[in-house]
């Protein structure tokens, strides 16, 4: 039987959404993989995503150039991924999953180049702003229509009240 106090436990362990990379770009391109090789959890809103990494190729050779953060500085993103096209999609500061209501979710651009889409709908791009709804099972695309970071927004509602 569960008790209140693992029940609170559980709830803090359980993400309230996650994000499942549904191409291979995508998921080559989630540099932490602690939920599993394509998933992606979101506890919190809003959730930052955008691009840590960049490759340089240089005499033949592939080179990784991340961004360190100083100490004691917050993150800019929740999710860094890693764009390894030579035209990049994923913009340092992308977008944000933002939650407006316990059934209601926007992604939110944060100023991006390439802009994202939910299914056919666009949002940003060209460093503008803009929000869309989003639903569960959408799928996001980092970037320009013929961007392979695609995502599957899957909300968990998974209750032990």
């Amino acid at each position: 039987m569960l008790t209140d106090e693992k029940k609170e436990l559980l709830q803090t362990m359980i993400p309230k959404a996650v994000l499942k990379a549904v191409t291979g770009a995508s998921k080559h391109s989630i540099i932490k993989r602690e939920f599993g090789q394509d998933l992606i959890p979101i506890y919190n809103y809003p959730f930052r995503i955008g691009r840590e990494a960049r490759v340089q190729y240089v005499d033949g050779e592939v080179i990784l150039q991340e961004r360190h953060k100083l100490s004691g500085q917050e993150p800019n993103n929740d999710l860094y991924l890693f764009d390894s096209g030579e035209l990049l999609q994923i913009s340092r500061e992308h977008c944000s999953i933002v939650q407006t209501s316990e059934s209601k979710f926007l992604l939110q651009d944060r100023g991006s180049a390439c802009g994202s889409r939910v299914n056919e709908l666009s949002v940003g791009g060209d460093d503008n702003n803009g929000l869309l709804p989003l639903s569960d099972g959408d799928i996001i695309t980092l970037g320009s229509k013929e961007s392979e970071y695609k995502f599957k927004f899957i909300l968990l509602d998974v209750k032990y009240v």
